[in-house]
Order: C-alpha cells, then sequence, then structure tokens
C-alpha cells in the first residue's frame, strides 16, 4: 500500500462526510471537506508521479475516487434544488452509461480500457468547477445566478458531448470485433494452427 493509495482511500472517506454535511445544511463544512478532497487528488498524483508510487490500484481507485466524490455532490445538489435536477440526471446517467458499456465488453470478451478524451477531461474539470462554486456560494450566502446558469448548461453540454463520445467509441470497438475475417488474416490463422486442431 503505497502513500498515493493511503490518501486516495481518504479521499474516498470523505464522500460520505461532504454528503452528511450537505444534508444536514452545513454547506461550509461541505465546501472546505470538498476543497481539502480536491487538494488531496493534486497531492497523491503528485507523490504518485514524482516518487515512483504508481500502481494499478491507484490507477482505478484514483478516477473511482473522484467519480463517486462528484456524483455523490451533484446527486445532493440536485435533490436540494441547488443545481437542475436535469444536470443531475445527466451526469449519473453519463457514468451509468459508460460503466454499462464497460460491462457489455467484457460479457462479450471484448475488454476495453477506457482512456479519457479531452472532452471528458474538460467535463470533469468543469463539474469540479460547478460543485466547487455551488458550495462556495451555499457556505457563504452569496448570489451569482448568471454565472451560475452558464456554468450548468456548460457542464450540460460537455456531458452530452463526452457520453456521445464514449458511445461512438464503444459502438466501433464493437463493431471492430463484428468484422468479418478477410481472407488473408484467414489464411495466416490456418496456417499457424498445429495438426489436428
Amino acid at each position: 500500500m503505497t502513500i498515493a493509495n493511503i490518501i486516495t482511500f481518504a479521499r474516498l472517506g470523505l464522500v460520505p462526510m461532504i454528503v452528511w454535511a450537505m444534508i444536514a445544511d452545513n454547506m461550509l463544512l461541505a465546501f472546505v471537506l470538498f476543497l481539502i478532497a480536491g487538494v488531496s487528488d493534486a497531492v497523491d498524483g503528485f507523490i504518485a508521479r514524482n516518487f515512483n508510487q504508481q500502481s494499478e490500484l491507484g490507477t482505478i481507485l484514483d478516477p473511482l475516487a473522484d467519480k463517486m466524490m462528484l456524483v455523490s455532490v451533484f446527486i445532493v445538489l440536485g435533490y436540494l434544488g441547488h443545481i437542475p435536477l436535469w444536470l443531475t440526471i445527466l451526469v449519473v446517467s453519463r457514468d451509468v452509461l459508460i460503466v454499462f458499456g464497460i460491462v457489455v465488453c467484457f460479457m462479450l470478451n471484448r475488454p476495453v480500457t477506457i482512456a479519457p478524451i479531452w472532452i471528458s477531461k474538460a467535463n470533469t474539470t468543469v463539474q469540479i468547477v460547478l460543485a466547487c462554486f455551488e458550495l462556495g456560494l451555499l457556505a457563504f450566502a452569496l448570489s451569482l445566478p448568471v454565472a451560475a446558469a452558464v456554468l450548468v448548461w456548460i457542464t450540460g453540454a460537455l456531458t452530452v458531448g463526452s457520453a456521445a463520445a464514449y458511445t461512438v467509441q464503444g459502438v466501433q470497438h464493437l463493431a471492430g470485433a463484428a468484422a468479418p475475417m478477410s481472407a488473408d488474416e484467414f489464411d495466416s490463422r490456418a496456417s499457424r494452427r498445429e495438426p489436428g486442431e
């Protein structure tokens, strides 16, 4: 267990605390915990890269922790009416779609490795900015409706675009698996078979 992974586990532990603080209407605490989680994300990434602590567990755990935190915050913000419900549904549905696609590929014996694309990275960044922005407004009793609306619509657009991009990648991945084998490829594979196969 590396130090970077321990920090990531600690960030996972902050998720229920942030949710509890939001439901208890202690938005200042939720905002502070969210900032701590964000700083810990940067710290564990720095440690992993610069102190040779990158691991297979970390590559799975780190984005999982980020996603759990963001989805949880968006669900509670939507439930409390601080962001539009349609945006919460979009954010959650996109992640469900990606997980569903991974499961389908695995069941069809076509496992796929998800590599973040630029629109996905932009989407995650804007989601973090929006969550932090909304929590900050609530923590300090501020109101910036125009800025909030702009962030909401940008987040919605990037969420839809990211979901569409991953859907296209998934379809292409499965279509490649179903593509007919060329005559040359068939002959090549047949020539490699052992007698009696």
